[in-house]
């Protein structure tokens, strides 16, 4: 299939062909601006890490008050150097720029493939495709890191890149743990983090001569426990929030960090996973790479016990990490749907 990134670059497009053309109530067109009443919340991670007892305890009230309220916010002082986060944008940048054969190469046909690229992550449910060109690839410590070896350099920044994105995931997480009222290591513990499963999830939206018809990404959660993410500079992220969609404004050098799925069911509802969508515009190409940092495949997710009670019962039902992943074989990629069907029925 014709790449977005091909289509878009076509000589004289005034039109979108009707297969990226999505039906949308205008009522959820709409975005919002920050309310400065109720900003998107800032943590600060040098606070977690390096802070003054005051601080951490502050930094974690913060976070947890953020992970409840949110689902969502803005990580600063993070101590990934901004030129390492240039390099790895740099890096996809060579590679949606590869030929469409040379790309053909590493574009997989399952969900748990260790390497996929293309437009549509499930071309067999969804019936009209998004605005957006994807690179994703699973990495596990356990094995062997597999990684497109074009364009040259990419591999070697990635997973150095990778590294550094799953210390600061670790950190967050003992901190989550803390302010769920949780040993540091639970999370940790609980999700055998030691052989955690990170996807490399990296999209390109061009242009689009249409953008009010097409969507980049539609409302959906994320499977694992907390994605970090980048862009190029280009906005499109929006995050729904009290029943609106807000525009997400990156805080230069910052990541956008997201609760996900598991740490929904981990929390037995306390912190729920966000919802969020990716838009796109006329004038310039977004790039954005979400590091998504979840579980190691075979660990059964449930609530911890100690957020249950008699009149708060478990709220989901344990299943391993692969089995939640398989899930989206049958499911499109739709709000909460996968999170749905583990719901427990007290």
């Amino acid at each position: 299939m014709t790449t977005c990134k091909k289509l878009a670059e076509s000589p004289g497009l005034t039109s979108i062909p009707s297969l990226y053309t999505h039906t949308t109530n205008p009522k959820d067109i709409q975005a919002v601006s920050e309310d400065p009443e109720d900003p998107i919340p800032v943590i600060d991670f040098s606070f977690l890490t390096s802070g003054t007892p005051h601080q951490r305890s502050q930094a974690i009230q913060e976070l947890g008050k953020a992970c409840k309220d949110w689902g969502f916010f803005l990580l600063i002082n993070h101590g990934v150097p901004e030129r390492q986060m240039e390099a790895v944008i740099e890096g996809l940048r060579g590679f949606f720029d590869l030929t469409e054969e040379e790309k053909r190469e590493f574009e997989g046909k399952n969900l748990l493939d260790p390497i996929r690229c293309g437009t549509s992550f499930n071309t067999s449910l969804e019936k009209v495709f998004f605005w957006r060109d994807f690179l994703k690839i699973l990495l596990n410590p356990d094995h062997e890191f597999q990684f497109p070896y074009k364009p040259a350099g990419f591999r070697e920044v990635s997973l150095d890149y990778c590294k550094r994105i799953r210390e600061v995931a670790r950190e967050l997480l003992k901190a989550i743990s803390m302010s769920l009222g949780l040993e540091p290591c639970y999370i940790e513990k609980a999700t055998n983090l030691e052989s955690d499963l990170q996807v490399f999830a990296a999209n390109l939206y061009p242009p689009c001569p249409q953008p009010e018809l097409a969507m980049g990404l539609p409302p959906h959660s994320d499977h694992g426990l907390l994605t970090l993410l980048v862009q190029n500079g280009i906005g499109g992220l929006q995050t729904q929030h009290n029943g609106n969609w807000v525009n997400v404004n990156a805080i230069p050098n910052s990541f956008l960090v997201n609760t996900a799925d598991q740490l929904e069911i981990l929390s037995n509802g306390k912190y729920k996973s966000n919802v969020h969508r990716a838009v796109v515009n006329s004038k310039a190409t977004r790039m954005s790479l979400g590091i998504a940092n979840g579980p190691s495949l075979e660990t059964m997710i449930k609530p911890a016990p100690e957020l249950e009670s008699k009149e708060q019962p478990a709220a989901y039902i344990g299943m391993t990490y692969k089995g939640y992943l398989e899930l989206q074989q049958v499911n499109q990629l739709d709000g909460k749907s996968c999170l749905d069907r583990v719901r427990a029925f007290n």
